[in-house]
Parts: C-alpha cells; sequence; structure tokens
C-alpha cells in the first residue's frame, strides 16, 4: 500500500491523553509517511519562553520568538530545532502547565501553523495536533479525530508521567486533563474540535493497536 498512498497526508486530531502522538508515528511508520508532532512545536516554544523568564502572556515577544525557531525533521522524523533532536525538557510538567497558554496566542498560532503547512505541501505527511484538519491541512485526505473518556485519557498521561519518573498524582492529572480541553476547546483562534469531515474515533476500549489498523484501513479505502 505504501506506493499507493506515499503523497497522502493525514490529520490526527484530538485532546489530551486520546494517544495521538503514538498512533500518529505508528501510523506513519506503517504507510512510509513522513511524521509531525505538531504539539511538539509549541512545547519547545514554551520550552524556551520559561528558560529565558518570558511572561507566558506576552503575546509579542513570545511571537517574535517563534519567528525564529527553525525546525526541521531528521531522518527519522524527529523534531530537530536548529538541526538539533528535541528530547525530554519539552515534556516537563513544567511546559505541560503552560504550553496551552503559549499556543493560544493569536499571531503565535499563525507563525506556527505557517512553519507546518510550508511542511504539508509535499505531501506525504502524517500530522498530529488539536487544529491539524481543521486549520493546518484542511485540505487532507484522511481526518481522524481520536477521543477517549477523560479518566482513560488522564491514566494514560499519569503512566507516561510516571515512566519518565515524575511522581504525579491521578487525581491532579485528571484535573489538569479536564482544565486543558475547556482551555483548548474554549480558546477564540483555532479551537479544538472535530473537522466536518473528520472521522471521529473513541480509543477508550481499543488497543493502540486496534487503534492504528483502524486508521490504516481508512486510508486504504479512501485510496481504493
Amino acid at each position: 500500500m505504501r506506493d499507493q498512498v506515499k503523497n497522502i497526508n493525514v490529520a490526527i486530531d484530538g485532546p489530551a491523553g486520546a494517544g495521538k502522538s503514538t498512533v500518529a508515528k505508528l501510523v506513519a511508520s506503517e504507510l512510509g509517511l513522513r511524521y509531525l508532532d505538531t504539539g511538539a512545536m509549541y512545547r519547545a516554544l514554551t520550552h524556551l519562553v520559561i528558560e529565558r523568564g518570558i511572561d507566558p502572556h506576552d503575546e509579542e515577544t513570545i511571537a517574535s520568538l517563534s519567528l525564529t525557531m527553525e525546525f526541521g525533521l531528521d531522518g527519522q522524523s524527529r523534531l530537530t530545532l536548529g538541526g538539533e533532536v528535541l528530547g525530554e525538557e519539552i515534556r516537563t510538567p513544567e511546559v505541560s502547565g503552560l504550553v496551552s497558554l503559549v499556543s493560544s496566542h493569536r499571531s503565535v498560532r499563525e507563525a506556527i501553523v505557517h512553519m507546518q503547512q510550508v511542511m504539508a505541501r509535499e505531501g506525504g505527511i502524517v500530522m498530529d495536533g488539536r487544529d491539524i484538519g481543521t486549520t493546518v491541512m484542511t485540505d487532507a485526505e484522511v481526518k481522524i479525530f481520536l477521543t477517549a473518556d477523560i479518566r482513560e485519557r488522564a491514566r494514560r498521561r499519569w503512566l507516561e508521567m510516571q515512566e519518565k519518573g515524575y511522581k504525579v498524582d491521578l487525581g491532579e492529572i485528571v484535573s489538569t486533563v479536564e482544565k486543558r480541553d475547556l482551555f483548548d476547546s474554549s480558546r477564540e483562534t483555532s479551537p479544538l474540535r472535530p473537522a466536518n469531515d473528520a472521522l471521529i474515533l473513541d480509543t477508550t476500549d481499543l488497543s493502540l493497536t486496534q487503534v492504528v489498523q483502524r486508521i490504516l484501513d481508512i486510508v486504504a479505502e479512501r485510496r481504493s
């Protein structure tokens, strides 16, 4: 199927903890496509905001900073900044707590979205995020909106943090996910919502393998 889909664009959206990044990465690998974790771009920006002591409410300064960032993908579809592969420094609880605010600024999103659209123009890419199907790749051949029960999403995020050595309370993660859902879905610019032509896929009771296979089947159907 790889030859049939080598130029296809796949958009995978959804709320925090829905499994977007893991699923999108595996789908891209199976199809032989490039993969872009768009959320990592906003996380990288948020990390710099924290590192430089910038007020996360200062839209003008953050937007100017975003325009200086040179993102790319290496041969393994790992996101790079200035040629360096981004690591766990963008996955800390501090970054997670501020990324929604930083990424909510209109001029910031406009700058980052433009970069994402440039990366999508040549085709053959799987992107995951919160506004891929509605804003970044509105003409993507396949649009998926992944979701899951909020406690299941919080549990997944809790396990992820535990594996990385962070001691966090599950109840706190549930509260954080709820707040992020509200913030992301109610922001003025590119709010979190399914595209009109997206297939909504509830992953609560599905294994990772089942979710990936469902999406691969959808891609095959669209191309046939």
